[in-house]
């Protein structure tokens, strides 16, 4: 009969003590508004319908939105294509002319 050898892994890794979670200040707490989210608030101080490259940069002028995106207009044209196919007559985006939103009432 062959004795079995029988190992034990010891794990020499140590334990290390977690990181103190950083405390949340009063900027960080506030919640960023999406593209769509300034699309329509600017849309609605407009009270005309734009173009999404000048909803784009009255968004950026006022700092309701902030992106690094090389064209920032064509996500945004691209978001709210989106919401109108998806939501219908529920969106709050209503396309005018070719290029042109506006919102909804």
């Amino acid at each position: 009969m062959t004795a079995k050898k029988t190992t034990t892994k010891k794990t020499t890794k140590k334990a290390t003590p977690r990181k103190a979670s950083a405390k949340k200040t009063a900027t960080a707490t506030t919640k960023k508004m999406s593209g769509l989210d300034a699309a329509a608030k600017v849309l609605a101080e407009a009270g005309e319908p734009m173009n999404a490259k000048a909803i784009c940069e009255a968004a950026l002028a006022k700092g309701y939105w902030a992106t690094k995106g090389a064209t920032p207009w064509a996500t945004l044209y691209s978001a709210m294509i989106r919401e109108i196919a998806a939501k219908g007559a529920d969106a709050r985006f209503r396309k005018t002319a070719r290029g042109m939103f506006e919102i909804t009432k």
